[in-house]
């Protein structure tokens, strides 16, 4: 029988090894379901097409085709897919981890960046799945330290942030596509938006965000002060 709330999950990688280890991981979890995996990263918008995945695991360093051994520019499409897809969740899953590259994929959009060799979050794949199928960022410890550090140099929140985690705390129950229609703008405009606020608050989630937004007087209480 199938999972009413079964999450579909595609993979582009081009090393079948991980691929195969990734299948083993997530082949164990009842909930969770990979639809498709490919090699060849022009191979990818058909496989979004077809399939409808609730979360993609992205090597950002893949082949464009069997006859094309360059790097796909995929860092530019990231923006595109998530557009076109608004259901879809990004998690990048790379062996590099340079500061300037894990900040460029998070503002693209990407839920979650893991490194091949982060033996604790891989084993625990199908959480982390989960956990970015329902709105959540997952980090890699080194690579949270890095963005974490980074957001600490600046102002806590940005106007732009506060609006949207305002408006998800007046709309608890919207999912990302409908808080992003409501506030105008596009679906990986305002994933990027929370998640870049999750960072800053050092939270992981939305409503983790909200509490702590709250706790900070940053946003309006849950409930309002009586005026007499």
């Amino acid at each position: 029988m199938t999972p009413l709330n079964l999450i579909r999950v595609a993979i582009l990688e081009d090393h079948q090894s991980i691929i195969d280890g990734y299948l083993y991981r997530l082949g164990q979890a009842p909930d969770i379901e990979v639809v498709a995996t490919v090699a060849f990263a022009n191979e990818l918008d058909r496989v979004l097409d077809q399939s409808k995945p609730d979360v993609l695991i992205l090597d950002i360093f893949v082949p464009t085709s069997p006859e094309d051994p360059n790097f796909y520019p995929i860092l530019q499409d990231i923006p595109r897919w998530l557009q076109k897809f608004p259901q879809l969740s990004i998690l990048v899953i790379s062996m590099h981890q340079t500061r300037s590259l894990v900040r460029a994929v998070m503002e693209a959009g990407a839920s979650g960046y893991i490194l091949k060799d982060d033996n604790t979050m891989i084993q625990d794949l199908d959480s982390v799945i989960r956990s970015i199928a329902r709105g959540g960022v997952q980090l890699s410890k080194r690579i949270y330290q890095y963005l974490l550090t980074e957001s600490q140099e600046d102002a806590l929140l940005t106007p732009r942030q506060l609006q949207a985690l305002s408006l998800s705390a007046a709309y608890p129950d919207a999912s990302t596509g409908e808080l992003a229609d409501k506030l105008g703008v596009a679906h990986s405009t305002l994933r990027n938006l929370l998640s870049s606020a999750y960072l800053r608050l050092d939270v992981r989630n939305r409503t983790a965000a909200i509490t702590k937004a709250r706790q900070l007087g940053l946003i309006t209480p849950q409930d309002p002060p009586l005026h007499i």
